[in-house]
């Protein structure tokens, strides 16, 4: 892959990235939750979706998902569901105070990653995306392993960095939440944007 071309994917990919997403969601939601640090077993969550979703689409199944209407709808509705139960359960969440001893006691990594993995995984509207995506940055000419390394090694490096920075700006509001109402407002704004994305990928058509 030339420079220009991949200097031109970083810019492109930078900007889908900082674009508020589901993931976007996630990241600022442990930030704020648990701090930074714990926050990381979400984000490289998200980093396995987007990986398994790139794969997905390097070896044909993307093109399959685009193509068949019943697997199509059977991944987006899957995906709307989840998104559905967790902005659901954020409504419903008991609210704690950011240092409170028990919420971080209560905290999984293991629960952190699959849940992150899962909101990725099933967001179908990646999916659309990275069919029309990667195809633009190939060369047909060249060994295309290594170009789809170059793409995938990307798009997860830029994710990482732009999830890291949403959730390391939501870490610093911890501090300036001190009541329970501020965090039940806090549970009921994720869980509406959590929300708004499912409505945003039930949108997703068929490329």
């Amino acid at each position: 892959m030339s420079l220009d071309i991949w200097l031109t994917m970083l810019v492109a990919s930078i900007l889908i990235s900082v674009s508020p997403g589901a993931g976007a969601v996630v990241s600022m939601n442990y930030g704020l939750k648990y701090g930074l640090k714990r926050s990381y077993a979400a984000i490289f969550g998200l980093q396995a979706g987007l990986f398994a979703q790139t794969f997905i689409v390097v070896i044909g199944l993307g093109s399959l998902i685009m193509s068949s209407l019943l697997l199509f709808n059977i991944i987006k509705w899957i995906g709307v569901a989840y998104l559905v139960f967790l902005g659901v359960m954020k409504f419903i969440e008991k609210p704690h105070l950011p240092d409170d001893a028990t919420q971080i006691k209560a905290y999984s990594a293991s629960k952190a990653f699959m849940q992150a993995t899962l909101v990725n995984l099933t967001n179908i509207k990646a999916t659309v995306f990275l069919v029309a995506f990667i195809p633009q940055f190939l060369n047909p000419n060249a060994p295309l392993l290594g170009q789809f390394g170059i793409i995938c090694a990307t798009l997860i490096a830029v994710d990482i960095i732009v999830m890291t920075g949403y959730s390391s700006l939501a870490s610093k509001l911890k501090h300036v939440i001190k009541s329970i109402r501020a965090i039940r407002i806090q549970n009921q704004i994720t869980g509406a944007f959590l929300l708004l994305a499912a409505f945003f990928i039930s949108t997703a058509k068929r490329a």
